[in-house]
């Protein structure tokens, strides 16, 4: 897509990630200037150093998501060295297996404690709580952060990730799905918060894409799928894994004023997935 974002400056959190490093380099490659958030400060460097290599232009900056106090050191850094935020991309999340069940359905035996594996019962509260942390309060923090001079200036775009999990809940992640319906449900409000400072906010809300997150769970080491795998893609129209450029096109839509009305929305980018019923 040919969208022309000189002179805007991108913030990217969790964008050391195969997914949120692609949204990175394609805010770069439309001119943006761009600021690569991530706990882990080495996989930021790597992704910034990729951009300034192609010519673009990025910093790399740690910061936790879960840290006011970090994530304000991270808004003085962007500041500092590329000007205040214009557009705030919030990639940072995840799953924990303490969130997780061991099974999708919970069976009569399960009650009796003659199965092995996690229960919904034994759902550790702690790994619930980080979990829904790590992917709506630290997007709530950070617009926190970056919101507040974008505010002040009357412009601004924020960009939320959300996930299929918000449309319909898969098995055996309840908190990662509670979770990323919660993200969802605030970029539509925040999105009627700030509608008179000028700040649009959006989510993209990707279908199922291989990361180091989820490869084990979807493909087996020798690539084949594993049976998890095998009913996505049986419930996915388009038969494959998204890839992390099929999620650009949308992004870049929503960070350019052809999409100047639109507001309060949660794109899907899933090969039709919520669309399918199954049959």
């Amino acid at each position: 897509m040919k969208i022309d974002l000189s002179g805007k400056v991108a913030v990217v959190t969790g964008g050391g990630g195969v997914l949120c490093s692609t949204m990175a380099r394609s805010l770069a490659q439309s001119g943006a200037a761009v600021a690569i958030l991530d706990l882990k400060e080495e996989a930021a460097q790597r992704v910034a150093d990729d951009i300034c290599a192609s010519g673009g232009r990025a910093i790399a900056v740690a910061a936790n998501v879960l840290d006011k106090e970090s994530l304000a050191a991270a808004e003085k850094s962007v500041r500092e060295k590329l000007g205040p935020c214009d557009i705030l991309v919030n990639g940072a999340g995840g799953n924990h297996p303490r969130g997780t069940t061991a099974r999708e359905f919970l069976l009569p035996e399960d009650l009796t404690g003659s199965a092995s594996g996690t229960t919904f019962f034994d759902l550790d509260p702690a790994g619930i709580g980080f979990v829904f942390n790590l992917n709506f309060l630290g997007t709530l923090l950070t617009c926190q952060a970056f919101c507040r001079a974008m505010a002040e200036r009357q412009q601004g775009i924020v960009v939320n990730i959300s996930s299929m999990n918000a449309f319909t809940p898969l098995t055996k992640i309840p908190a990662y799905s509670g979770a990323k319906a919660a993200i969802s449900n605030f970029t539509r409000w925040l999105a009627v918060h700030f509608s008179k400072v000028n700040i649009r906010v959006n989510a993209i809300a990707p279908g199922f894409f291989l990361t180091e997150q989820n490869r084990t769970l979807l493909t087996r080491p020798d690539g084949s799928l594993t049976p998890r795998g095998e009913t996505i893609l049986a419930h996915t129209p388009q038969g494959r894994f998204g890839t992390p450029d099929d999620l650009t096109g949308a992004l870049l839509f929503l960070c350019d004023e052809s999409s100047a009305f639109i507001d309060g929305v949660v794109l899907p980018v899933d090969g039709a997935f919520s669309a399918f019923s199954g049959v």
